[in-house]
């Protein structure tokens, strides 16, 4: 498939097999960051399990130091007195049944959705809508609680939850290309320490094979994974 010119030039000075301490990878990845809007910083994580055995799934929640750069919409399912939590909380969406029934509609219209224990049986039958969009609450990742206001200020504050892929790849944004250098590597030290803690008992072997990070438009870049991990705990 043929590259535009505009890719080209963004590759060059990379080499693609080459795996680059963090600071100097996040150094490659700001300067090609050159579309005309503030290009959000991905990490992609290549790991050692299989995710369709229930015992190498790799999922959690981790508070970036420095925020994600991006306004969340969250939605709340709560009645009463916790639905008056989270409106104080700052969700954007607060409901219970009303709620349900726009969602299964097709109306999604959040970035992260949180729900309290008895309102479940309900949001179960979402299923199928929050599921594939990786919205369904969950007590894992602390977003089946009665701690609505924690919660929702998690959410809004730059928590950001990952859950590995069929492929065994977690990836995720870690922040904005307009962030300083130094932002950057801490949310990336962050994000990868709070997968590494998230090792599965059944992954064997070696648990992170590789890590790149990339611009929304830009090339790829490998990291020397010994660069980004502050614990080397394999366990």
């Amino acid at each position: 498939m043929p590259h535009g010119k505009r890719t080209l030039k963004a590759r060059e000075g990379i080499d693609r097999e080459k795996l680059y301490a963090l600071d100097d990878a996040v150094k490659l990845v700001k300067e090609r960051a050159k579309a005309k809007f503030d290009e959000t910083i991905e990490i992609a994580m290549n790991l050692g399990v299989d995710p369709r055995h229930a015992d190498q799934m790799v999922r959690g929640v981790v508070s970036l130091p420095n925020g994600t750069g991006r306004t969340q919409r969250v939605a709340v399912f709560a009645r009463g007195a916790k639905a008056d939590e989270a409106k104080a909380a700052g969700a954007d969406v607060v409901g219970a049944e009303d709620l349900v029934e726009k969602v299964s509609g097709g109306n999604v219209d959040f970035d992260r959705c949180i729900a309290t224990p008895d309102l479940m049986p309900l949001v179960g039958r979402l299923g199928k809508v929050l599921g594939p969009r990786g919205l369904m609450p969950n007590p894992k990742v602390g977003t089946v609680t009665m701690d609505v206001t924690s919660a929702v200020k998690g959410a809004k504050g730059g928590s950001v939850e990952f859950r590995v892929e069929k492929a065994g790849i977690v990836h995720a944004g870690v922040g904005k290309a307009s962030f300083s250098a130094e932002k950057l590597a801490e949310n990336i030290r962050a994000f990868a320490d709070a997968v590494q803690k998230a090792k599965p008992q059944g992954a064997k072997g070696h648990f992170i094979n590789r890590i790149a990070i990339s611009s929304t438009m830009g090339p790829g870049v490998k990291i020397e994974p010994g660069t980004v991990l502050t614990s080397t705990t394999t366990h």
